[in-house]
């Protein structure tokens, strides 16, 4: 019997890129590949890059760099790019960087081994030629749902998949559910909700390469948290390019407030987190079941980019400061204890003095957990990169260092405000040196803050335990252990 070929997965960029190289994982696997966590240990190093923004796509280049370098120090025997920026830049990729052995898109995902498989044997796949994936689809959302259009997260299963799977893949019993294995044991896994994007913000490349929406079907999207449930996922966290319009194309674009409660109810879910959310498209049926329905945290992650009205219309977005203050006061009326965080760009073309002033009001008055702020640059293929008005670079750095110390400074604030409060906590982790850790329903993962417990004592990673806030890090905020919440009766 020849040798099992070896593969790693390097992810880099956002959830819904982890989500992807899971679906990766679960098709190599299945088709007789062996997955290792270190390139080094590789026969083949897949580099899942990002292509949102430069920042990302230069930690992507160097990801590739480093796996590069293994093939001459070790066993690496080829290095392949998938992911966004693989998908947005293809050839031009490939002749930028020809240490890459493969650059392969999204279409190649459902036949991800048979490409591998010819790169390590030495020979040559065409790298993926770019193209507008917004023009894949229909026009009509409603017409979506029977195209044939990869979309990676909830890709179809391949023809030929094995009966028999391998003890914890996926089992991929709908037509639209992929294979999956889970790179990590972290008690918090993300589950797609949906790909692409119907918004067109001038800032934005992202519709480009994901292309138009898409919406997964509930019972594939209820299936998947059942399989993580039963894998140890004591936390979901939904994600995809913007949540508020799940089921418009499926025919109600209420659906997401019929579908949490049912997520909520999979045994062994502790809780149901909702991320990328947009604040035109809140209606007040989804703040009710965001901030009552047990297990679905009252969590709020809105794209806010600015409160100044002439720079969100240059931004092809709706709002203004007291609009959007309006709707935190909607939520925190439902739910003093909400967590909210945004994410914020300065220094947009024509962005004034004034402009500046009234983004800092509305953070101000927002009281927000965590608060993400970028300095404007252009991005290949927008319609902001043709806007005149463009400020000097130095101008723009020295408002995001402005607007970067204030929004510090809230945040620590609006951690202090929580001090006394009760919260329930999902344990992450648990060391020696660094005790345990966790994070509070107004605390997502990677991007806000964090729970640090006084003590460890009888904590254990997925454990769900009531704490009192005692004190602050930071944004970070530091809990009592008061009880486990399965000894509460829940």
């Amino acid at each position: 019997m020849p040798e099992r070929r070896t593969v790693a997965l390097v992810t880099l960029g956002c959830a819904r890129n982890e989500v992807d190289s899971e679906e990766l994982a679960g098709r190599l696997e299945a088709d007789g590949w062996q997955l290792v966590e270190d390139a080094e240990a590789a026969d083949v190093a897949v580099v899942n890059t990002c292509g949102f923004v430069e920042a990302a796509k230069k930690d992507s280049v160097d990801a590739l760099l480093e796996a590069n370098d293994l093939k001459a120090q070790g066993r690496t025997q080829a290095v392949v790019a998938v992911g966004c920026m693989a998908e947005r830049y293809g050839k031009e990729l490939a002749e930028a960087l020809p240490e890459a052995d493969g650059v392969l898109g999204f279409d190649d995902y459902a036949d991800i081994s048979d490409r591998l498989q010819t790169i390590l044997g030495g020979g040559i796949h065409a790298s993926h030629t770019p193209r507008d994936r917004r023009k894949l689809l229909p026009i009509s959302p409603a017409e979506r749902q029977d195209s044939a259009v990869a979309l990676p997260g909830h890709a179809q299963e391949p023809a030929a998949a094995p009966a028999d799977l391998p003890d914890g893949l996926a089992p991929a019993s709908g037509p639209r559910a992929p294979l999956r294995r889970r790179l990590g044991t972290s008690p918090v896994a993300s589950v797609k909700l949906a790909s692409g994007c119907d918004r067109r913000c001038s800032f934005c490349a992202i519709p480009s390469f994901r292309g138009s929406f898409i919406s997964r079907r509930p019972s594939d999207v209820l299936q998947e948290t059942r399989w993580l449930a039963g894998q140890g996922v004591k936390e979901i966290m939904l994600v995809s390019e913007n949540n508020t319009s799940y089921g418009k194309d499926l025919g109600d674009i209420r659906l997401l407030e019929t579908l949490l409660p049912e997520l909520a109810e999979v045994d062994g879910i502790e809780r149901v987190r909702v991320s990328y959310l947009q604040p035109a498209e809140m209606r007040p049926g989804l703040i009710d079941v965001l901030t009552s329905t047990l297990k679905v945290a009252p969590y709020f992650d809105l794209s806010f980019q600015h409160s100044a009205p002439g720079v969100l219309r240059a931004m092809r977005r709706f709002g203004d400061t007291d609009r959007f203050l309006g709707l935190l006061e909607q939520i925190r009326a439902k739910a003093p204890e909400a967590g909210v965080r945004s994410n914020f760009i300065v220094g947009f073309p024509g962005e004034s003095e004034a402009d500046v002033a009234e983004l800092e009001r509305f953070l101000t008055g927002a009281r927000l957990d965590a608060i993400g702020v970028f300095g404007y640059s252009d991005e290949d293929g927008t319609e902001a990169a043709g806007y005149e008005g463009k400020l000097p670079e130095e101008e723009v750095a020295e408002r995001l260092a402005r607007v970067s110390r204030l929004a510090e400074e809230l945040v620590s604030q609006r951690a202090d405000e929580r001090v006394g409060e009760t919260v329930e906590v999902l344990v992450e982790s648990v060391d020696e040196e660094e005790g345990a850790v966790g994070r509070a329903a107004h605390q997502a993962p990677e991007t806000d803050g964090q729970i640090l417990f006084t003590s460890g004592a009888d904590l254990t990673p997925g454990r769900m335990v009531v704490a009192k806030v005692v004190g602050t890090e930071g944004v970070d905020l530091v809990a009592e252990p008061l009880h486990l919440i399965e000894e509460a009766g829940r």
